[in-house]
């Protein structure tokens, strides 16, 4: 969270340890910085850590970074519902814990540096939410639309709020 601009700040954590990998092996043709590797094996291969204490590993508290990475991106890009993520597999209570902690952190994004956009949805002008209404999916699928309220294909509807 140190500095005035964030590179990676879209990238999920598996796609930092392919991306360092990757410049290790290559470097583009006209690029700065050294030949060879630049990122120490050690970095790539030791578990990761908020190293708040000692012998901590993310893992302790998080599932297994290919799994947070997938349930990010339904959540985040994707905006998929909790029910509709735990139908394509993901166990429930995994995806709502992922769920309840992306929202606790909302705080934290704001404060962070900026960054480049890279996927469909960045986190900044593309996804914001509200850090004091306690808005959170319940998990239940979709409710079909009520049309005692919006009734379909009403005369003088406007386009824009039919589906």
């Amino acid at each position: 969270m140190n500095g005035g601009f964030n590179p990676i700040k879209d990238l999920y954590k598996m796609e930092v340890f392919r991306l360092a990998a990757l410049r290790n092996r290559w470097k583009p043709n006209g690029a700065k910085g050294p030949d060879g590797e630049v990122v120490p094996p050690a970095i790539l291969v030791r578990p990761p850590s908020a190293e708040l204490r000692e012998d901590q590993r993310d893992e302790d508290s998080l599932p297994p970074y290919a799994i947070l990475d997938a349930i990010l991106l339904r959540l985040v890009e994707r905006e998929m519902r909790v029910a509709d993520i735990v139908a394509e597999g993901y166990d429930a209570d995994t995806v709502r814990k992922v769920e309840r902690m992306l929202y606790v952190a909302e705080y934290k994004r704001r404060q962070s540096a900026p960054g480049v956009k890279v996927g469909p949805k960045n986190f900044g002008r593309d996804r914001r939410y509200p850090i004091v209404n306690r808005f959170r999916d319940s998990g239940a699928p979709l409710q079909p639309p009520d049309a005692s309220i919006a009734p379909r294909k009403a005369e003088g509807t406007s386009e824009r709020f039919e589906e």
